[in-house]
């Protein structure tokens, strides 16, 4: 099923008693902050492709591929767009019962109805696999519902897993310098950059952002970007037969080079996945 709006197009993949996934993609029309919304039930969204910024209060999450965002039951936010090309993510609503039995108390507001205390985590490249595998599968129709709610709870449960997040853990400067610089990154995924450049962009010497990154990523910042280029792949990989010139057009320097390092991220070639999730 598929609802369209002016600026963005919400496809239904999978709606039972127990979960509803949706896929929406975003023209991003939007650069400056949009007209107030707020969602009717707390859900979970990960982008997947492209990047935009949410606006809750004082607080502004950048949202990419690396994270998921926590859309709380009542609570006004809106969206902007810093870089053209749109954006799209999976949004996954789950039975309150069952998602106060999956996430941590911690991460949990007191009271009624349920909402998270933090408004995003960074999730890990296995998330990002189940977030490629449950879109592409349930869009193809090659996983059935049964399939589809378990790798949905999986989903869920990586996500939320304390193991397996990351919670940013510096002042709000630091989050909103790496917030810059992400958007940075996201805005050419298959440019070269070089850490001066960047730097640059946001105005601070390279040592402050490297540890500041790294500070509040918990990772580097090129390997942060690897990972964008990655789970773009993820993203890509039904629409490529030639997977050499997918590798090329995200700014690996050869097939072997993209193979090697998706294998090493995910577990699995880029075609082994497409074979999995595609049936092909």
């Amino acid at each position: 099923m598929s609802a369209e709006h002016p600026d963005f197009q919400v496809h239904t993949l999978l709606s039972t008693p127990m979960v509803e996934l949706r896929d929406v993609v975003c023209a991003g029309s939007c650069r400056h902050k949009s007209a107030v919304e707020r969602a009717s039930r707390t859900h979970l969204v990960f982008p997947y492709r492209g990047t935009y910024v949410r606006h809750v209060d004082a607080d502004d999450a950048v949202a990419d591929a690396s994270q998921v965002l926590f859309f709380n039951a009542g609570e006004d936010y809106r969206i902007s767009h810093p870089n053209p090309g749109g954006d799209a993510s999976l949004s996954m609503t789950l039975d309150e019962v069952l998602l106060r039995e999956i996430a941590p108390a911690e991460l949990l507001a007191p009271g009624e109805p349920l909402r998270f205390r933090q408004t995003r985590l960074r999730i890990d490249p296995r998330a990002q696999v189940l977030v490629a595998l449950l879109r592409h599968s349930l869009r193809e129709g090659v996983a059935e519902p049964l399939e589809g709610e378990s790798l949905a709870l999986t989903l869920a449960h990586r996500a939320l897993a304390p193991r397996t997040t990351h919670a940013a853990g510096a002042s709000q400067a630091r989050q909103r310098l790496v917030d810059r610089a992400k958007l940075v990154l996201v805005r050419d995924l298959a440019r070269r950059w070089t850490l001066a450049e960047v730097a640059a962009e946001v105005g601070v010497s390279a040592v402050y952002l490297t540890q500041s990154f790294h500070q509040v990523e918990g990772v580097p910042l090129y390997r942060y970007q690897l990972r964008l280029r990655l789970a773009r792949a993820l993203d890509l990989l039904r629409d490529y037969e030639d997977l050499a010139a997918l590798g090329m057009e995200l700014g690996f320097s050869s097939h072997s080079h993209f193979t090697a390092a998706f294998q090493k991220m995910y577990g699995r070639t880029p075609s082994e996945f497409r074979q999995i999730a595609l049936r092909r």
